[in-house]
Parts: C-alpha cells; sequence; structure tokens
C-alpha cells in the first residue's frame, strides 16, 4: 500500500514538471516574438560629390631675392670726393654713384691727346718720304741701304701712332671711371665707401640688386626634386598670411642634389608681385607639378581606410597594404560601400580616380559606423557640431573634485 502511495506522488511530479516545462518555452518564445525589433537606422551626415580642380603641389619656404645682385668695384684708385647715392635708391643704368678725383687723370687724358698729335704728324711726314724714297729706289737713284731706312722709318712711326691711339683710348677710360656709375637699373642694397675713402680696384664700393626681376629660390627633396619642371606654375604666400601673394614660374633646377643634405634647389622667377612681396620676405612656394580639371574630389575626412598585414615570405618582413573605399547612400535610406582609387591629394581633398562620380551623395561623418547596405538616416549638420558645453580645465577638475571629496568627509565627521 506504501509502495502504492509513493508511484502516485511520483507520477504527479512528474506530469507538473511537464506542464510547467511546456508553457516555460511557449512563454519564453512569446516574450521573444514581441521584442525582436529591427535596428534603428545610423545618424549620418552627407555632401554630394563635386568635379573640381585639383594640383598635385609640393610647398616649401624661401627668401624672395634679386635675379642678379651686382657688385660695383672702382676701376681707378683715388681719393673719393662725391657720394650720389645712398642705402636704398633705385638707380638707373648708368647713373653716377660717386666720383673719384679725377685731375690726374685728366692730365693724364691731355698728355695722351697730345702725344697722339705729334704721332701722328711723324707719322704722315715719315709716310711721304717713304713714298719718294720708294720711287727713286724703283729708279736706281738711291742705295737699297737708304731705301730700307726710309722704310724702318715709317714703320716706327707707324707703331708709335697705334701706341698713342691705345694710350688715349686708355687714359680716356680712366678719366670717365673716376665716375662711379651703376651697370644696372636696380636698388642699392648696400655702401662701403664714404667721402674722404680712398678707393682702390676690387675693392666693393656699392652693391645693387637688380631689379629686372626677382626670384625665390627653394630646397626640396628628392622625390619632390623628380617632379620639378621648368616652366611649371609657382603661387607664393607670404609666412604669416593666407591669401596669395604673388605668382611665377620655375626657370632653373639644379642638375645634382647637395651632397650634405640631399636637396635639390629650385629657381623661381616672379611673374606677378603683389603688395607683399619684398626683397628677403619670407614666403611659402607652392608648386603645381599636375592640375585635373573638373574631377572628383572629396574631403578627406570621407574615405575609409582599410589595412591588411601581410607577410613577405621572401624576406619574411610584414607588409601593409592600404585600400580606401566611401559610403554611398541610395534612397536617403541605405548606405552602400564602394572601393575607390585615389588621385591627387591637396590638402584635405582628395582626386578620387574611380569608385564614384560627381553628384554622388556620400557620408562625411558616421561612416566608421557602417557597413556595406546598412540603414542610414541623414541628420542635420548641427548634430554633428561639437558640444558647446564649456570645458573644464584638468587643473580645475582636479580642484573640484579635491572640493568634493573634502564636502563629504565633513558631512561624514
Amino acid at each position: 500500500m506504501k509502495n502504492l502511495s509513493l508511484l502516485s506522488v511520483l507520477s504527479l511530479i512528474i506530469v507538473l514538471q511537464a506542464c510547467s516545462g511546456g508553457s516555460g518555452e511557449s512563454s519564453r518564445s512569446n516574450w521573444s516574438g514581441q521584442n525582436k525589433q529591427e535596428d534603428p537606422p545610423t545618424s549620418v551626415e552627407t555632401i554630394t560629390v563635386s568635379a573640381q580642380n585639383i594640383s598635385q603641389q609640393i610647398k616649401s619656404f624661401g627668401n624672395i631675392r634679386a635675379q642678379e645682385i651686382v657688385q660695383v668695384t672702382p676701376q681707378v684708385s683715388n681719393r673719393v670726393v662725391e657720394i650720389h647715392a645712398e642705402l636704398g635708391d633705385t638707380v638707373q643704368q648708368g647713373e653716377v654713384l660717386a666720383k673719384v678725383y679725377d685731375a690726374t687723370y685728366r692730365d693724364q687724358y691731355k698728355q695722351a691727346q697730345s702725344q697722339l698729335e705729334q704721332n701722328r704728324s711723324a707719322y704722315v711726314r715719315d709716310s711721304l718720304q717713304f713714298q719718294r724714297q720708294k720711287e727713286l729706289y724703283k729708279k736706281d737713284l738711291i742705295s737699297a741701304t737708304e731705301f730700307d731706312n726710309a722704310k724702318a722709318t715709317f714703320q716706327n712711326s707707324k707703331a708709335q701712332l697705334e701706341s698713342s691711339k691705345a694710350n688715349l683710348t686708355e687714359s680716356r677710360e680712366n678719366l670717365n671711371n673716376t665716375k662711379i656709375s651703376s651697370p644696372v637699373y636696380g636698388t642699392v642694397l648696400s655702401r662701403k665707401i664714404s667721402e674722404g675713402d680712398v678707393a682702390t680696384t676690387g675693392q666693393t664700393a656699392f652693391e645693387i640688386a637688380n631689379l629686372i626681376g626677382y626670384q625665390a629660390r627653394v630646397h626640396v627633396p628628392f622625390e619632390e626634386w623628380k617632379e620639378v619642371e621648368i616652366g611649371q606654375p609657382v603661387n607664393f604666400r607670404v609666412s604669416n598670411q593666407s591669401d596669395i601673394s604673388g605668382r611665377g614660374r620655375v626657370t632653373q633646377k639644379s642638375p645634382r642634389l647637395d651632397a650634405n643634405t640631399g636637396l635639390g634647389e629650385v629657381r623661381i622667377s616672379l611673374t606677378e608681385r603683389g603688395n607683399s612681396i619684398y626683397q628677403g620676405v619670407l614666403v611659402e612656394s607652392i608648386i603645381d607639378v599636375e592640375t585635373h580639371n573638373d574631377t572628383p574630389v572629396i574631403p578627406r575626412a570621407a574615405l575609409v581606410e582599410n589595412v591588411q598585414t601581410l607577410i613577405e615570405p621572401e624576406s619574411n618582413s610584414i607588409q601593409l597594404q592600404r585600400s580606401y573605399s566611401v559610403f554611398v547612400v541610395q534612397g536617403d535610406s541605405i548606405a552602400f560601400e564602394r572601393k575607390v582609387e585615389l588621385g591627387i591629394q591637396q590638402g584635405n581633398s582628395v582626386e578620387i580616380a574611380s569608385g564614384i562620380n560627381a553628384g554622388d551623395e556620400i557620408v562625411i561623418t558616421g561612416q566608421s559606423d557602417l557597413t556595406d547596405s546598412t540603414k542610414v538616416r541623414i541628420a542635420d549638420p548641427e548634430n554633428f557640431q561639437p558640444s558647446s558645453k564649456e570645458e573644464v580645465p584638468i587643473q580645475d577638475m582636479k580642484d573640484q573634485q579635491a572640493d568634493s571629496v573634502s564636502q563629504d568627509t565633513s558631512a561624514t565627521s
């Protein structure tokens, strides 16, 4: 009888557990079905791709200087009696800069003139005498010795005449050189003589910057130096300004690199000069190496970079392979990932050689949370602006935390 009662109790327990298990699974299934909802769309910011002009650029700094700086040196030596040009003056070609005492050279010039007249008279006299002696010699009326003497006298007079002409030219040149003149149109960069000084040949008296043109000389690394070619356009920007201050073109390129620095020199002539361009001013030279017109250009921030690590079997080295993609929004609701090939990069702008076209709507904010074919919601750009909440400096935060701890301690005590 006891065994029968025990079996009845066990059977009842099994039946209750079975009923309870089925009821639980059914309730969990219903709960899951009620709460299963689709993920909300991701908020993104987009722009429309436009066709623009973009250039591959080389940027380097250099100083503006005259294309040529001429050092003016006296051609004669004597005391300086007059100064006609000062530092910063603009002088014309041939304009007198200073004058050297010329009395000695004027006397030498007059003496050379007199000597030339004497030698010319002697030359005329001996020339006529030689012609007469020549006729007499043909008729055997004079001896060969007399004829040779007349010929030698004539040749000597001729040589003296030529020498006196050369002396006159030299003395005239020395007299003219007592006026130190500018050989070019330019600006006086320095004056190194004063009245009363003795000007000597070989001593620099003035430095004149040729104002025919300005140039900038920049030095660029090997990879950029290879890309520079004569005739490429250049924009100049003064180092503390944002606007373009002048324009020019590459006119000279060094055929070799500097052995010490590994840099190559490039000379750029100015073709258009703004008000901020002066000699010696530091400018940023922006060389346009290559320009593509009407090509799709997007912000660099819109790119999604994908990096794969590859192991090179031969060298057992690790190589990084980079690829790029952007998310294109279609129908204002779904973002599709597209692989793109990059072209020219200029600042924060990137040319897209293939993958998207002008007019496509791409994601520029929020793309890091997307995968291919993700539902998106185009949000107001204001939602992506940085918080206007005032940031608290780190030191102030520490002080606030210390005050909070102090207050807690006081309350506890």
